[in-house]
């Protein structure tokens, strides 16, 4: 398995000139002082005096925490010229941003390819023109898949965020939105249930009785579900639900009950029991008997066949009282497989 690391810059949120109803990104930043190049050199030296020691296949220098190509043009070049020394010396591998699709155009693209830009992570949140209405994003849909076309043309890296559960948000939104990213093919992904921040707009609207979050499990249904299809087309899905430091160091407090610190496994954990329980509809077992069966996964892949906090094992156990499972490991299997094994029959 390769490995791989980021190294994560955060530069403040200035390059955004809306107000999504999600975001306080605008007030954080008033409370920052400007990421200087020093500082971007140090934070640089510091990651790496521990990642140049661990073998790594790819090390990435990553500015995130705003809309990087909507900052000054003469900004965004002495960033990348920093992030471009330690590329050209071959102390890191890749440069990657996130930004909005409405602030991407040739003048843009042609900047961030002198400097040897590899990576672009757009925050789509939704290709619903509805949806995209309501959360305030300034823009619509035309405009993320024009976007799109230009970041392939380009050549570089395609990433793409989405977010579940916004306002006027559906199932059937949120799966049109994980169809159109699979017809786009970009090659990372990820995908955010929306969380209820506090000194936001949609924070108010939850205050007022406008917008109910989603219930934990509805948000593990379709970001499942979401999975399933990016998977599939062999996307990428580098991350599922945010991080707890993203929540409390960048944001402050949360309502709702949407958030939860290993919603990716979660989410997987949901899809490794699915394909069980179809395995295991296709063995032939005596219900009325303590048959013997042992459930198989690779060790990556190990903790989501149990479930976060056993909750699959829970599960089985409830469900088919007549069986007698195990759970071992079979480094022969690729990730997300499983294996069913009944006295001897496998599926």
């Amino acid at each position: 398995m390769k490995k791989h690391a980021i190294i994560p810059i955060f530069i403040p949120h200035k390059g955004c000139p809306n107000d999504c109803i999600f975001c306080n990104q605008k007030k954080i930043t008033a409370r920052q002082k400007a990421v200087t190049g020093e500082d971007v050199e140090n934070t640089i030296e510091t990651w790496l005096s521990t990642l140049e020691n661990r073998n790594l296949d790819t090390i990435e220098i990553a500015f995130f925490g705003g809309s990087f190509t909507g900052i000054p043009m003469e900004e965004q070049s002495a960033y990348l010229a920093i992030a471009g020394k330690y590329k050209d010396a071959g102390r890191v591998d890749k440069i990657h941003m996130s930004t909005r699709p409405d602030y991407i155009d040739e003048k843009i693209l042609d900047n961030l390819k002198q400097y040897g830009a590899d990576t672009i992570e757009l925050g789509v949140q939704s290709f619903d023109d509805k949806v995209l209405a309501l959360s305030n994003r300034g823009h619509d849909s035309k405009v993320v898949y024009q976007a799109c076309d230009l970041i392939k043309d380009y050549g570089f890296e395609l990433g793409i965020q989405l977010m579940i559960g916004l306002p006027g948000d559906t199932m059937e939104t949120c799966l049109y939105s994980a169809r159109e990213t699979v017809k786009i093919a970009p090659a990372i992904a990820r995908l955010y249930p929306t969380i209820v921040i506090n000194d936001t707009e949609l924070h108010n609207q939850y205050l007022r009785g406008e917008y109910e979050p989603l219930s934990q499990d509805e948000a593990i249904l379709r970001t499942k579900e979401m999975y399933k299809l990016l998977d599939a087309a062999g996307i990428n899905i580098i991350r599922v639900g945010l991080k707890s430091t993203d929540i409390i160091s960048e944001h402050g407090e949360i309502s709702g009950n949407t958030y939860h610190p290993a919603f990716r496994q979660l989410v997987e954990g949901e899809i490794a029991r699915e394909r069980i329980e179809e395995k295991l509809a296709g063995t032939d077992f005596d219900r009325n008997s303590r048959t013997k069966v042992t459930f198989y996964a690779n060790s990556k892949s190990f903790s989501n066949m149990i479930g976060n906090s056993g909750r699959n094992k829970k599960f089985f156990l409830e469900k088919y009282p007549c069986l007698n499972i195990l759970y071992k490991v079979n480094d022969s299997l690729n990730d997300h497989q499983f294996q069913v094994e009944i006295k001897g029959e496998k599926k």
